[in-house]
């Protein structure tokens, strides 16, 4: 497996809108998916989208499990890929809560993000099965965060106020302290 370099905020790639996946099968599918796996992991990372390591496929991955700077995610969830993901419901109960991204890790920032608390996904998997997950927490922030970053969108543009930018080493004081 090839572990990719994130691709940083500046390129023009995040700001695109990816190009939907036709054919589930095909190799290029299958070795994105796993070189997004492996980058995910290796870059201890909670999600990450085809895009951020230079490929427009409309495809993210996400593995809740601790990492560096999250120490205890709260509700564990195994890997998920989606392909194709769309929203197709989103709360009206909102929350606020710091968001970082792979793609803005040079700077080593984390924001403040107003997101639905809780969404409902449908998407397939990389067997090319359809499916809809309803999810809340961290689960359903990482998917709204990833499906923004398929359509072009980076977290910095959400965020609550420029103020609430911190450094990931104050970010990571606030989580030893249970926020």
């Amino acid at each position: 497996m090839i572990i990719k370099n994130i691709t940083q905020l500046g390129n023009p790639l995040l700001r695109t809108k990816a190009q939907t996946v036709k054919k589930f099968d095909a190799p290029e599918i299958k070795k994105t998916v796993k070189n997004l796996v492996e980058t995910m992991r290796q870059a201890n990372l909670v999600g990450i989208c085809a895009p951020q390591i230079g490929i427009s496929f409309r495809i993210f991955v996400s593995e809740i499990r601790p990492t560096k700077y999250r120490k205890d995610p709260g509700e564990l969830d195994g890997l998920q890929v989606y392909i194709n993901p769309v929203i197709v419901k989103s709360s009206k109960k909102t929350t606020v809560d710091y968001e970082g991204c792979g793609s803005v890790g040079r700077a080593a920032v984390f924001g403040q993000v107003k997101r639905p608390e809780s969404v409902t996904v449908r998407a397939f998997n990389d067997k090319g099965e359809e499916f809809e997950r309803t999810v809340t927490g961290l689960l359903a922030r990482v998917i709204q965060h990833e499906v923004d970053h398929l359509n072009g969108v980076v977290f910095t543009d959400k965020l609550v106020s420029i103020k609430s930018l911190i450094s990931v080493e104050e970010y990571v004081k606030m989580m030893e302290k249970g926020k």
